[in-house]
């Protein structure tokens, strides 16, 4: 077969899409043919992909016709209706909604903490939560030395999580405000320039919103600990792109912060950002545009004997959406899997 690979990418034109774009660029991916695909309202369209300029194409029935790999990042009502069509057309589609990550048929990969369950698809492989993704690759290694046993975890969410239209309405409303207008509100419930708000996704009868239970189960699922005890606030701030996370975490024994430093210091995926002196710490404007996730402000919990706190910020649209997704594409076409995406999707055909 040959060491490249004909991929389509599903939502295009969205933020995720174009950061995916250039990301398979950037990356080198072996690509021999790209497909862009998105909605009706966007075909015809065109974007850049080294040197050329591509045209976006309406998805229907026939769009995955030949296509090894699809990275999907159109939301989950739309995941549910092509990922299957594209998994039927012979692809494996790596998918950045939420509709498929809790299937148990499915594996939710973050390459730097269980990349082997990438090769137990059956087609689909899901994309973990952004905030989900960013606190695996920070605390896993963490994990690994000593066992967690319980996470408690604030977020500060940037517009980015809610697509390109999110980020260019806190624009819109930061200069009405500034020149003393109302902001106008359409994208997110109330306005966030100048303001936050818990997330805004549904409450469960518990009072936890979904998007906090993602972070528990996804969690659970990808560190394969259904016991581990996680909760989670979620919360929506002005900041444009990247994500930030307050994180408890409670060992089943003392975990020195010395050693915690030096775990993360030689992380994958990781970068410490530690200024005692100068009181500084990851924000998000140094986070954006970056691969790793930022972490510092590393200390003892002082109500715990066995809890540590840490602070993270990491770009959503990059390793919390586009390039996890590249990665996972890295793992099945990686050294001595040439094979992988072609003959793991005919064997979930043959499977259903």
């Amino acid at each position: 077969m040959s060491n490249s690979y004909r991929v389509a990418i599903l939502g295009a034109t969205g933020a995720v899409g174009t950061e995916l774009l250039e990301l398979l660029e950037n990356r080198d991916f072996p690509v021999a043919e790209l497909k862009l695909l998105a909605s009706p309202r966007s075909a015809g369209s065109f974007l850049p992909f080294k040197g050329e300029n591509l045209q976006v194409e309406a998805v229907g029935d026939r769009s995955f016709d030949n296509v090894d790999i699809v990275l999907a990042s159109a939301g989950g009502s739309i995941s549910k209706v092509w990922a299957p069509k594209a998994v039927e057309a012979g692809a494996v589609v790596i998918d950045n909604s939420s509709a498929f990550r809790l299937d148990p048929q499915v594996p939710l990969v973050v390459p730097e903490v269980n990349p082997e369950a990438a090769a137990t698809h059956q087609g689909i492989i899901a994309n973990p939560n952004c905030t989900t993704i960013l606190m695996a690759v920070a605390i896993w290694p963490l994990h690994q030395f000593q066992p967690i046993q319980r996470l408690v975890v604030a977020t500060y969410q940037s517009a980015s999580g809610a697509g390109a239209r999110a980020m260019e309405e806190v624009k819109t409303q930061t200069q009405a405000i500034l020149q003393g207008e109302t902001p106008v509100a359409e994208v997110f419930p109330y306005p966030l320039a100048f303001n936050l708000f818990p997330h805004n996704s549904p409450l469960n009868d518990q009072g936890y919103c979904e998007e906090e239970m993602k972070m528990v189960k996804e969690t659970r699922k990808i560190f394969n600990a259904a016991d581990l005890r996680v909760t989670a606030t979620c919360v929506r701030v002005p900041v444009l792109r990247a994500h930030s996370e307050a994180i408890n975490i409670e060992f089943a024994e003392p975990m020195p912060v010395a050693k915690a430093r030096e775990i993360l210091a030689d992380a994958p995926g990781v970068k410490l950002v530690e200024d005692w002196q100068a009181n500084y710490f990851p924000m998000p404007i140094d986070a954006t545009g970056r691969d790793e996730v930022l972490v510092g402000r590393i200390r003892q919990d002082i109500s715990h004997p066995c809890g540590l706190e840490l602070w993270l910020s990491g770009d959503q649209i990059r390793k919390g959406a586009a390039l996890n997704a590249v990665q996972i594409a890295e793992l099945l076409v990686g050294k001595n899997q040439q094979s992988v995406v072609r003959e793991s999707a005919i064997l979930a055909q043959v499977e259903r």
